[in-house]
């Protein structure tokens, strides 16, 4: 049982790690940070985005997203419509920087997940995503049941 514990924790903590020190290095060139790379590829893909939407698809908390999209907003990546008065509700568009941008980060994006992938067919990659979302899936219920009965381990179910 530990030995599995810490397999699962060692492996989910290195890949996390891993795609962190991908994020950084790569969009160096672009001199943002991780979590911009991320509002801006959604952008990007979606079309537009909501700072609610953003802080939901980057898994962010508001601060850290209103944050970003504030830096993002001040160097010419997005904007918004200003006639929209509710920050928070109001959609966000690349500007041109910002979709010239959001293409060469999905292209990135693209070229890694491509790697990753390289040696899984098809079906082993949807056999793949599935389990880990079950697992993502989860872990979410534990930690919210948790969170919800005051219990520190979230898991007085399980015993």
């Amino acid at each position: 049982m530990q030995e599995r514990f810490e397999t699962f924790t060692v492996l989910i903590n290195r890949i996390s790690r891993s795609i962190r020190r991908i994020k950084n290095r790569e969009m160096a060139a672009f001199g943002l940070r991780s979590v911009h790379i991320s509002c801006l590829y959604y952008v990007y893909t979606t079309g537009a985005a909501t700072v609610t939407q953003l802080g939901e698809y980057c898994e962010e908390d508001k601060a850290g997203i209103s944050r970003a999209v504030g830096f993002l907003e001040k160097n010419g990546y997005l904007t918004r419509d200003p006639a929209d008065g509710k920050r928070y509700n109001s959609p966000l568009f690349l500007t041109e920087k910002g979709r010239e941008s959001g293409q060469r980060i999905a292209e990135k994006i693209g070229a890694v997940l491509d790697e990753v992938g390289r040696e899984m067919d098809e079906t082993e990659r949807a056999e793949f995503y599935r389990c880990l979302s079950a697992v993502s899936e989860r872990l979410r219920r534990i930690a919210d049941k948790g969170e919800e009965t005051g219990e520190q381990d979230g898991c007085a179910h399980l015993k």
